[in-house]
């Protein structure tokens, strides 16, 4: 049993769901009412719950597939018919549609979770359509439908216990879509334009014509400026970002070069130590004054601008003549 289902849901992938025969059913196993609770629980593979969805599914989306998405997935085991209303029945109770009937037909089928499309659809459905293709349940929405005179078309559906409710996929319906492209009609007939229909084709004027051409030039030169703008400010982002890396690199250059200079000839630095340094040698090179000297005046506390000056001053005095006697301070003091 459960190797027969898998064989069915991939022939359901791979193949087109079928279009429902005029004369109903082709099925010749007797058709047995099946309750809610029975078909909650699950039915044999051969007697599948038969649930009839209808609508006009116009400019198929994602709304109508989860629709059908939440009808198919109501019981394990789901045969699901998807009635759709045809062009004459729509446009007499609804409106114009943007796709044919054909052309709805052929999107009900190509839907993964559909086994089975009626075309031409009821409006109202009837006891005799619900016998003739042995439909167990309906789907849709619990919004009361008021169509047709009447206030609810599944009033008498939901009366006999046969309604089962699906959710509403919010944001997105076919007047949504229709509404986006009303809204941007221009947009979308010069982007048609643009694509090779003609105005003909787009039942648009001459002088609409015209002017959505020339709009079409403006939105043109309009990117060409902007294109230019942007590589404008691009090149001169670049240009700032340059002037600002050569300025940092600038300041950090004058900052290393003060750096350095402080090192070199601020206080307690290098330039000063080199300084006493070559005034230690200088001091070691002269020798010191007599002690009778003041305190304000030892190498110590004080030098004259030139060594040469503390260096002692020698005496120099012409030899005595021959014969002559020295005294005795002289006498001692060349002994001494």
């Amino acid at each position: 049993m459960m190797h027969d289902n898998s064989q069915y849901f991939q022939q359901a992938l791979r193949e087109p769901a079928i279009f429902s025969k005029q004369s109903g059913s082709a099925s010749d196993t007797p058709h047995d009412k099946v309750t809610l609770a029975q078909a909650r629980r699950g039915t044999p593979a051969h007697r599948p719950v038969r649930v009839y969805a209808d609508g006009i599914f116009d400019l198929f989306h994602s709304g109508h597939a989860r629709a059908l998405m939440q009808a198919k997935n109501l019981f394990p085991n789901t045969h699901l018919i998807v009635g759709v209303c045809s062009d004459a029945l729509t446009h007499k109770y609804k409106g114009y549609t943007v796709m044919t009937e054909d052309e709805r037909y052929e999107a009900l089928i190509h839907c993964r979770y559909v086994d089975e499309v009626v075309r031409d659809a009821p409006w109202t459905l009837t006891p005799e359509f619900l016998k003739k293709h042995r439909i167990d349940f309906v789907a849709h929405d619990d919004i009361p439908y008021t169509s047709a005179g009447s206030e609810d078309v599944y009033k008498d559906i939901k009366e006999a216990g046969m309604f089962v409710a699906t959710q509403r996929t919010e944001g997105i319906s076919t007047s949504d879509l229709i509404t986006r492209i009303v809204r941007d009609y221009d947009v979308y007939v010069r982007r048609n334009l643009q694509r090779g229909y003609t105005a003909r084709e787009l039942n648009v004027g001459f002088i609409n014509e015209k002017k959505y051409r020339l709009q079409e030039q403006v939105d043109r030169m309009k990117e060409t400026v902007r294109t230019v703008e942007e590589k404008s400010k691009h090149l001169v982002h670049r240009v700032e970002e340059k002037s600002h890396d050569l300025i940092y690199k600038w300041e950090e250059k004058s900052r290393e070069f003060i750096r350095n200079f402080l090192e070199l000839f601020g206080p307690d630095k290098a330039w000063h130590m080199i300084q006493e340094r070559s005034g230690r040698v200088l001091q070691a090179l002269s020798p010191y004054q007599s002690p009778s000297t003041s305190p304000s005046s030892s190498p110590t506390r004080g030098r004259s601008t030139s060594p040469v000056s503390e260096w002692p001053l020698l005496r120099f005095r012409s030899p005595p003549p021959k014969g002559a006697s020295v005294s005795s301070s002289e006498g001692d003091e060349g002994e001494n």
